[in-house]
């Protein structure tokens, strides 16, 4: 079994933001690999709403941000909805990696070709050439050995828009599989 990367985030002071603001810049422009990132506060706690709507008021009304970047987190009130929230980042997606200008999404479950059509409709926004491809590992994949059997989404993006991305890894988990 693959071993699940996620972030959880806790109510806190001045390192706590920091961690929250490094690791969100660091997968919005596309310098480390997105995984789930869960801001958990306590219930009926508002410490993440507060901050969310200063990200809102100061960043996203000033062109800062971008609204897809919200993407790339979510807040919950309970464990439950935390571990459900990284449950479901892998339920069909995996991993994925540059391979030269293509984006490879390695994928637990092959998509239908239905939701491979829907999936190029919805996000052909942030593709620079062709389109989202179902298919088996590329070669130049052969030193993952142990990934080699999943099913691939290849796609050739834009480097940019990276909370498309995320977007992209939500559509495929709520997909149709063959």
């Amino acid at each position: 079994m693959k071993e699940a990367h996620a972030f959880g985030l806790f109510p806190g002071g001045f390192g706590t933001l920091d961690e929250t603001f490094e690791v969100l810049t660091l997968m919005q422009t596309g310098k480390a690999r997105i995984i789930p990132v869960v801001m958990l506060d306590r219930p009926r706690g508002n410490y993440w709403e507060v901050w969310m709507r200063f990200i809102k008021d100061r960043l996203l009304k000033s062109g800062l941000i971008s609204e897809e970047d919200f993407s790339f987190f979510k807040i919950t009130h309970n464990t439950r909805e935390a571990v459900a929230e990284i449950l479901n980042f892998y339920k069909i997606y995996h991993s994925a990696r540059w391979v030269r200008d293509r984006f490879v999404i390695r994928i637990n479950k092959r998509l239908s070709k239905a939701a491979v059509i829907k999936l190029n409709h919805q996000f052909a926004d942030i593709l620079r050439k062709g389109e989202i491809v179902q298919s088996a590992a590329l070669p130049q994949e052969k030193n993952e050995p142990e990934i080699l059997d999943l099913a691939r989404l290849i796609l050739t993006p834009f480097r940019s828009r990276f909370g498309r991305f995320r977007e992209l890894i939500d559509a495929i988990n709520a997909s149709s599989t063959a």
